[in-house]
């Protein structure tokens, strides 16, 4: 190691200076210290180019929360400024925040491969959108505005990712997207060493890499390894087949297939997503089915258990989902039965853990046999370990790296493994959402920081939500709610009639809350003695005492709402 790893301490920054004439200003939107939501905003001779527009699934503290956007302050008002959006493949955290991007401006240029335009464009269709598509592959050069965008072919968890190389005469920025070095990808598609050689031995001033796996020594371990133990899956399966995958993970989804022609089971796809998923990568021939293998899946049903699977979403155990539902035995067609198999084939998503847990206990519970990669090496990552991204940074030997895609141990663990290919700490750039990078004659450094903030899809709603109604949320849901209604006769300040006291999320006995009943009756009694009191005081008094009341009693902090009416 060169030396101590760079500051993470970003708290004094301020706003950001005007960019130099003739340089390239960076500013990470989503992905730097999180994982998801994946967007990053170049600038360049008054043009802005867009890397990627993903979404966060919300954590346990965010109740009621569908989805969390990247904050589009950072460009709203100066959206016609864009010159595109470069979308590096189709996972959700790289293509889910699209449509809400396209309210601001709906004909922003979107670039990407085949199959991630293809995506993008189904998922457009559902919000009514028309989009304009710009389709590139690996090794084509695509002019937008100033920037010069170039696309190398990168082996990830979904066909078709791409990595891009933007050049500017303020120098040359490499974005991997995500990527991995799979030798022997299904479909053949190896991450292209050799460009990256060749942009390295060219110059590249600023690289942004995937941090997810940075943490994690060694090197990938190959998708063809999952094969044999799903073979071994099926021959072990003596009833019904269940697998659950990411609905965009298609080689995954191919292995299965391959599976099932071997020991002779017909499949059904479970799930709207996967439908579209699968269908979209058979028309596009990334996913091979051999004619007759697919039925509906009222057509499974009706057939014997052990000549079926079923290929399902919800391997994160998102509630509404199909395998959700079938843990619950609420599905509305399948009902999980003693000897069925279930296999779930992907990852754990951090934050996922809980949910999935409890997905398998239900299964479990309902007599399923659960197999799953605490169990069984059903899954191997997407994302280059630090044996990979050792390798890339030795072949592109960028004068400036910034870490991307990845929580803060990720990004440091990355910013380590710079060092020890000899990176000086002044050379690599750990940021976070909001920090501003700007490359200037070839040096990139940090200049300030723009505020981003959490954009809350709730409902219909987006935007809406903020912290403040978001805390109210958790009250509600940990400390329970007290509602407490007096009718006071404003003129000679008397109590017209008895305290109503609303009480929810402490006991069920009704008559728990008597004792605070009487206090706040004798509360109010005591400030009305003296007169008419205002309404406002008096909801202080009946918020005091009821306070003070379940601290003492229950230690618990409620929401508290008294209303004082006055007749």
């Amino acid at each position: 190691m060169s030396g101590p790893l760079p500051s993470t301490a970003h708290l004094g920054l301020t706003d950001p200076p005007p960019l130099p004439t003739g340089a390239l200003r960076v500013v990470p939107v989503g992905g730097l210290g999180e994982i998801g939501r994946n967007m990053a905003v170049l600038e360049f001779d008054g043009a802005l180019l867009v890397i990627d527009c993903g979404l966060l699934f919300p954590e346990a503290d965010q109740p009621g929360i569908d989805l969390v956007l990247p904050d589009f302050s950072v460009i709203a008002d100066r959206i016609d400024d864009v010159v595109g959006v470069v979308l590096t493949h189709g996972h959700e955290d790289h293509i889910g925040a699209v449509p809400y991007l396209l309210r601001l401006r709906a004909d922003l240029p979107l670039i990407g491969s085949r199959f991630t335009l293809a995506l993008v464009a189904a998922k457009l269709r559902e919000h009514r959108i028309e989009p304009v598509l710009v389709e590139v592959t690996a090794g084509d050069h695509h002019q937008a505005g100033p920037f010069d965008t170039e696309y190398v072919c990168v082996n990830h968890s979904i066909p078709d990712a791409l990595a891009v190389a933007v050049h500017t005469p303020a120098g040359t920025l490499v974005h991997t997207g995500d990527f991995k070095m799979d030798q022997l990808p299904l479909d053949g598609r190896v991450t292209d060493l050799a460009t990256f050689a060749r942009l390295g031995d060219a110059g590249v001033d600023l690289l942004l890499s995937d941090s997810t796996n940075a943490e994690v020594p060694g090197f990938v371990t190959s998708e063809r390894s999952i094969g044999p133990v799903v073979d071994g899956v099926f021959a072990r399966a003596g009833q019904r087949l269940i697998v659950s995958s990411f609905a965009s993970h298609v080689h995954r989804i191919q292995q299965v297939l391959d599976s099932a022609v071997r020991h002779r089971r017909k499949v059904a796809l479970v799930g709207r997503s996967m439908v579209r998923n699968m269908g979209l990568a058979q028309e596009l021939g990334l996913l091979h089915v051999e004619a007759g293998l697919v039925v509906t899946l009222e057509e499974a049903l009706q057939m014997p258990p052990a000549q079926v699977v079923l290929v399902s979403t919800g391997s994160q155990g998102e509630p509404l989902s199909a395998l959700g539902r079938m843990a619950r035995g609420d599905h509305a067609q399948v009902t999980i039965t003693a000897g069925d198999t279930v296999l779930l084939a992907s990852s754990l998503v951090p934050g996922n853990e809980t949910a999935v847990y409890g997905v398998i206990n239900g299964l479990t519970r309902l007599g399923a046999t659960v197999v799953h990669k605490e169990t069984a090496r059903v899954h191997v990552s997407g994302h280059a370990p630090a044996g990979e991204l050792r390798t890339l940074l030795q072949v592109t030997r960028p004068r400036h790296l910034l870490p991307v895609h990845g929580e803060w141990r990720h990004l440091r663990a990355h910013a380590a493994i710079a060092a020890e290919t000899g990176m000086r700490a002044d050379q690599v750039l750990l940021a976070e959402d909001g920090v501003v990078v700007d490359l200037v004659d070839g040096r990139a450094s940090i200049v300030g920081r723009v505020p981003i903030g959490d954009v809350y899809v709730d409902g219909l709603g987006v935007g809406e939500v903020g912290e403040e109604s978001l805390q109210a949320r958790r009250i509600l849901g940990e400390e329970g709610f007290v509602a407490i209604t007096v009718v006071v006769e404003p003129t000679t300040g008397t109590l017209v009639r008895p305290v109503h006291l609303t009480a929810r999320g402490f006991a069920d006995d009704p008559t728990a809350f008597d004792p605070a009943l009487a206090l706040v009756e004798t509360a109010l009694r005591a400030a009305l003695a003296d007169g008419p009191v205002e309404a406002q005081k008096l909801s202080r008094v009946v918020r005091r005492t009821v306070g003070t009341w379940v601290a003492q009693t229950h230690r618990r902090r409620p929401m508290i709402v008294p209303t004082v009416l006055e007749v």
